[in-house]
């Protein structure tokens, strides 16, 4: 099985180890990179894989695979605290995505002025013993729906 994992949003790809969150930079939740997000103003915020919405929170949410693997997207460190202020949802728990399709949108700016870190975990869920390739070059900028990491 393969299975490729995309960009959510722009931004530069920082390794995990980079996120101030230490559940995330220990890979207690699993493995995966970040993204920086460097576009202001509101942006979408992607579909990582193909499958079926598991959790719907505005400042998160998880796609799992027909496969069986799952991606976490968590918009910002602590922005659960914001409670669901500048996130709009634009689906819901149970929807059918693609790679790349919008999901949410948000404003990193505005986690921002909140002094929350805007940082985004990718998270990599449910694995059992598939390797994980990082496609995409750490410290550098990638774009919405670019292959950032490859599961095989």
């Amino acid at each position: 099985m393969s299975l490729e994992v995309v960009a959510p949003l722009a931004g530069r790809l920082v390794s995990m180890e980079e996120v101030s969150d230490p559940v995330f930079a220990q890979g207690l939740v699993g493995p995966g990179v970040a993204l920086v997000p460097d576009v202001p103003g509101t942006q979408q915020a992607l579909s990582p894989i193909a499958g079926r919405i598991l959790k719907m929170h505005p400042h998160a949410f998880v796609v799992v695979s027909d496969a069986g693997p799952a991606v976490l997207v968590h918009l910002g460190i602590d922005t659960v605290r914001l409670e669901g202020a500048g996130f709009t949802l634009l689906h819901d728990e149970g929807d059918t995505v693609s790679p790349g399709e919008p999901v949410t949108s948000w404003a990193p700016d505005s986690v921002r002025a909140q002094n929350l870190d805007p940082v985004v975990p990718v998270v990599l869920m449910n694995l059992s013993g598939q390797d994980i390739d990082t496609v995409a070059q750490v410290g550098h900028p990638v774009s919405p729906g670019q292959v950032i990491l490859r599961l095989s």
